[in-house]
């Protein structure tokens, strides 16, 4: 019994370097790993693990917010297949208490973190081979990107491009030589993300995670001359990168006025679903129109104003799509889940910074896209929040 036990959890931690290996990758293999790992860790599960965690906000928030979602549908005025499909993105939360729970014991964590980043520097190959070569036979929809979008590409790359300098800023004066390697691979992720593929939301990622980078690490003198070093850096990119300024500047274009209908460039349509938005919160701002309701307030609101943006199925932004649902009270237990998991992470080690860094871009990216029930991104926040966590938790104990 006790060595099939050990052998359950091996396929769990296996099953989980998997999970990883695909979200970059793909979907539909995404799916179907993560549901054999929760049927393979739910065997592992006993009381003493499952009142363990059930003492700790992060894992106990994530909850909460599923239940609230649950409890929504009582109140959504839409029909069932609409309720039930709006409850689905949450059920993912359900994960990271799971994530908690094995990890903490589980002494494989560092090598689950370490095949995802694997397979991350295996799309930046690939992705610096479509640019190089453009007749390599690939089914690319963008410039330089094999798969899915350049919005996750460039978000992959960018956790992994801080977690490679922090790994160099410890070992620095340890083995200077490895730690210069390990700055260059970094800067090979971030040229591809301003040189390739660029998501506009990355570049706010980038000047958030390199504050908390900075004074994570640095002291006063040695801070400024990082910030200025970042700087420097940043003026040769803009310099040196068509593609960048063409990316930054077409901002200020679409959102100058010049357009005869701003709802149909890109920012201008976001500012419309945030205005939209607001109004709908407004009309129920405690308890939310229920689970599901989302798309259908948007079109009712859309037909009574001719101004509104037209088509919206998403506000484009966390916070407004947890409050149509859910309301003021969605949106504190979110903030709520949100804080906890930042604050688990104020301790030392690599494990921490990571989970620093998925939760500093989570919530960044979630100003201007609904990051948390988006496929990939939500799947890359449970996952990094839930393995990163559980490595603190056996580390740290209590």
């Amino acid at each position: 019994m006790t060595l099939d036990r050990v052998r359950l959890a091996a396929l769990v931690d296996y099953l989980a370097a998997a999970v990883v290996i695909s979200l970059p990758w793909s979907t539909s293999a995404t799916s179907i790993l993560v549901a054999l790992w929760v049927v393979a860790v739910a065997l592992t599960l006993d009381s003493g693990s499952l009142r363990q965690v059930s003492v700790i906000p992060a894992a106990v928030l994530p909850i909460a917010l599923v239940v609230l979602a649950l409890a929504g549908m009582l109140w959504a005025e839409v029909a069932w297949p609409a309720r039930l499909s709006g409850v689905g993105p949450f059920l993912k939360f359900l994960v990271i208490p799971l994530l908690f729970i094995h990890f903490s014991r589980s002494g494989r964590g560092e090598m689950v973190l370490a095949a995802f980043f694997a397979s991350a520097c295996a799309l930046l190959a690939l992705s610096w081979l479509l640019a190089l070569v453009p007749q390599f036979p690939w089914p690319a929809k963008y410039y330089g990107v094999p798969v899915k979008d350049y919005i996750i590409q460039s978000g992959v790359f960018t956790l992994c491009s801080f977690a490679l300098l922090d790994r160099a800023v410890v070992m620095w004066g340890k083995a200077g030589t490895k730690s210069l390697l390990l700055v260059g691979l970094a800067l090979i992720f971030m040229g591809n993300i301003v040189f390739i593929a660029l998501g506009r939301t990355s570049l706010i990622v980038i000047a958030v995670l390199f504050v908390l980078f900075g004074a994570r690490h640095f002291k006063r003198r040695a801070l400024a001359a990082f910030i200025a070093a970042g700087v420097a850096l940043a003026a040769v990119a803009w310099s040196t990168s068509p593609y960048l300024r063409f990316r930054v500047m077409h901002v200020a274009e679409e959102l100058d006025g010049s357009h005869a209908d701003a709802n149909e460039t890109s920012a201008g349509a976001r500012l419309g679903f945030w205005k939209m938005s607001a109004k709908v919160v407004g009309d129920a701002p405690l308890l939310g129109h229920g689970t599901g309701s989302i798309q259908a307030m948007l079109a009712q609101r859309a037909a009574a104003d001719p101004a509104a943006p037209t088509g919206a199925t998403n506000p484009h932004n966390q916070i407004l799509a947890t409050a149509i649902p859910l309301g003021l009270f969605g949106v504190a237990l979110l903030l709520a889940m949100w804080i906890a998991h930042f604050r688990m992470f104020l301790l030392p080690g690599p494990a921490a910074w990571i989970g620093i860094s998925v939760v500093g871009q989570n919530f960044v990216g979630s100003l201007f896209n609904s990051h948390l029930f988006d496929f990939t991104q939500g799947w890359l926040y449970v996952f990094g929040v839930g393995i990163a966590g559980g490595i603190m938790l056996r580390k740290h104990p209590g």
